[in-house]
């Protein structure tokens, strides 16, 4: 290293240091901590003196990658945001938490706490031009382990989020056959005889194939049970498509962004006008909608309100920090941070009423299945005089028996079989009660989506059409996520860029082989649950103190 450089001097001189890492990474001169406009004091003093004030500004022509329009950096924010939470995430809150009166709590948090955030963190990429390491580094050097957090948080995250994606290439390459797999309980064959999987027919077929022919799963999280060679597979295959993306940066991430972005919504917009073409459909959006507005006086849901604001806009990952540091430092981010907010709660709406027109129809279906089941009991029973014939109401026909046909005789039985009735089996087979089953996450859409779609004509095409839309948002939150690794890395290192690239995508492959073992799933619940949400809740909290109180509110 030459004598004369910054870093010599400082070793020989006994004058204190005041030289930021940031400054030293960026090859520019030394902040003066104590009369720069990051010293709220000192700004003061200096503006009662009448003093000019500096303030900090990152060099624009610094040579750093640009978008190539404003498009691709909406498109970009938009497809790191809109994820697989908006898809299985907000439906399952907005059933659980009053229908329609979760809206109202959701709506105010995004508001107060979602945009504000958000812009907070477009704001410093921008202005700063660095990933979330050099950010902080540059509002003060104590505080480069908030990027470090943020980094280490989208490791954690990317190992596991990648896995739900190659489940998704499965089930998508799954989907060109008919009738579909999951349609039918496997048949299994004793000699001459032919028999229903017998733990198949206890639950149903799409569970079956998800828990025991796709996943293979063990009893326990403590017995491996060794690699899935599908799954590794799927796995392989979602780690080489995202290395493919982001391996070139923006210059190769924003060209994806185009589709991967825009493709999900065009898949919604159709599942949506097919969804309320089913019979049932306005039943499931009827009850998701209806407001149980008592529900907004409970605690609970205006956190798990906070929380999905929190999630749904990327907060604290540094995905949103790297994809706005390649911006223009004269770029409307309040504009941007009010568009995409927007967006991603258009979107999560839209995927509601996709949700639970789909689980309407899929509802109806199960509750005509019980009814028929039902009937033919009652049919049994009256045949072997267990009933008597006077207990059927003359318009009732049991051959063709409707739901309040079944409502009705149910009613009936139950009354006049008081004591016995427990043992006859009945089940009131309430439409209600098929609605009120919530369920979220992988038993959404791997599950009672997929059972849905068996019902629909020309099934198999739906079904590739919502794997592949699956696989887009999954692949456009994944780009964020690793651009929130990467770009902080190359800020601080001057490494070449695809090698890295490629050297994470393998690391983050062989770690992933965690989830991908018979008792992987486990591990990917305990991550789901554990991994993400009290970090980034700190992350987020002192990125705030960070603002307000060393670079100072009145800034």
């Amino acid at each position: 290293m030459p004598k004369n450089s910054k870093v010599t001097q400082s070793e020989q001189s006994h004058e204190p240091v005041t030289e930021s890492v940031a400054d030293l990474l960026a090859n520019e001169e030394p902040l003066d901590y104590k009369s720069s406009s990051l010293n709220v004091g000192a700004a003061a003093a200096a503006a009662a003196a009448g003093k000019k004030v500096p303030q900090i500004q990152a060099p624009e022509n610094d040579g750093r990658p640009a978008w190539n329009s404003k498009l691709q950096y909406i498109l970009a924010q938009v497809g790191f945001s809109v994820g697989l939470g908006n898809v299985w995430r907000f439906p399952y809150l907005c059933q659980k938490n009053g229908g329609g009166a979760y809206l109202v709590p959701y709506f105010i948090l995004l508001l107060i706490i979602g945009i504000p955030l958000f812009f907070l963190e477009l704001a410093v990429g921008q202005k700063i031009r660095r990933g979330s390491i050099g950010v902080w580094n540059y509002v003060c050097p104590r505080l480069g382990g908030i990027g470090m957090s943020s980094l280490m948080v989208c490791g954690f995250v990317g190992l596991y989020y990648n896995v739900i994606i190659g489940w998704s290439i499965f089930y998508f390459f799954q989907s060109f056959q008919y009738p579909l797999p999951w349609s039918e309980c496997p048949i299994r064959r004793n000699g001459t005889n032919a028999i229903v999987e017998p733990e198949c027919e206890k639950s149903s077929a799409t569970t079956y194939f998800w828990y025991r022919q796709t996943l293979n799963t063990t009893s326990t999280i403590a017995e491996s049970g060794g690699l899935n060679v599908k799954m590794t597979l799927s796995l392989l295959v979602a780690w080489i498509i995202v290395c493919l993306a982001v391996i070139k940066g923006i210059a190769s991430s924003g060209k994806v962004m185009y589709f991967s972005s825009l493709f999900p919504y065009v898949v919604l917009f159709c599942f949506m006008v097919r969804g309320l073409m089913l019979k049932g459909s306005v039943d499931g959006i009827a009850h998701m909608f209806t407001p149980k507005l008592e529900k907004m006086l409970e605690p609970q849901v205006w956190r798990e309100a906070a929380t999905q604001v929190f999630f749904a806009l990327g907060l604290g990952f540094g995905g949103v920090i790297a994809f706005s540091s390649y911006n223009k430092i004269d770029n409307n981010c309040h504009f941007d941070a009010v568009l995409v907010s927007f967006i991603n709660f258009f979107t999560s709406i839209l995927a509601t009423l996709v949700v639970f027109a789909v689980l309407g129809f899929k509802a109806n279906i199960m509750n005509e299945k019980c009814v028929s089941e039902n009937g033919e009991k009652i049919l049994g029973y009256l045949n072997s005089n267990v009933l008597s014939h006077d207990l059927i109401p003359p318009h009732v026909n049991l051959s063709h028996l409707t739901t309040s046909d079944y409502a009705e005789v149910y009613s009936v039985i139950k009354t006049v079989k008081e004591d016995g009735f427990a043992q006859l089996g009945l089940e009131p087979c309430i439409l209600e009660d098929e609605l009120n089953k919530a369920v979220q996450g992988t038993g959404l859409a791997f599950i009672a989506f997929t059972e849905a779609m068996t019902h629909f004509p020309a099934s198999p095409f739906w079904s590739v059409m919502f794997f592949f839309m699956l696989i887009n948002l999954g692949l456009g939150s994944m780009i964020g996520t690793m651009t929130g690794i990467t770009t902080p890395v190359l800020d601080a290192y001057k490494v070449q860029k695809e090698l890295f690239t490629v050297c994470c995508c393998i690391v983050a492959f062989l770690c992933g082989l965690l989830f991908v073992q018979r008792s992987g799933n486990y591990f990917v619940t305990m991550f789901d649950d554990y991994s993400a949400g009290l970090p980034l809740t700190v992350v987020v909290i002192l990125e705030n103190l960070s603002v307000a109180w060393i670079y100072g509110t009145k800034r």
